[in-house]
């Protein structure tokens, strides 16, 4: 009887595990304020398993007419590459509409990632929303 429990519980356990080359969907809230549509990005990472959705949810924006964007990053610790190119994509497009698409609440490492490539020059960068909000040109 426990040894059938015990399988049927091992069984169950391994179904909803991820498989190797899947991944969780990426936390994005959206909140329109004060004019501009805030994203929350509520993930610890950007990189190459999740930065496709991002820029997804970015450039999907950009078309339903949110043209004044400001990307909220409190929570992300790390960003690669690809993620760098989902958020610069977004900046472009942003821009080809004559809307912006700023940064706030970079940690540490992460504004060192912007001012290593040099994209602190690119992107306006915030200490927080509040400061974005009034900023923002």
């Amino acid at each position: 009887m426990k040894s059938k429990f015990c399988a049927k519980l091992l069984e169950l356990i391994k179904s909803s595990l991820l498989k190797p080359n899947q991944h969780k969907k990426m936390n994005l809230l959206q909140e329109k304020t004060k004019g501009f549509t805030v994203i929350f990005v509520k993930d610890e990472r950007i990189d190459a398993h999740n930065s496709a959705e991002l820029k997804e949810f970015i450039l999907h924006l950009i078309e339903q007419g949110e043209i004044n964007i400001i990307v909220q990053l409190e929570q992300v610790r790390f960003v690669d590459s690809s993620g760098l190119g989902a958020l610069l994509s977004g900046f472009k497009h942003a821009e080809a509409k004559s809307g912006k698409l700023s940064l706030s609440n970079l940690q540490t490492q992460v504004l060192s990632m912007f001012e290593l490539t040099r994209l602190n020059r690119v992107f306006e960068v915030y200490v927080d929303l509040d400061e974005a909000f009034e900023n923002v040109t």
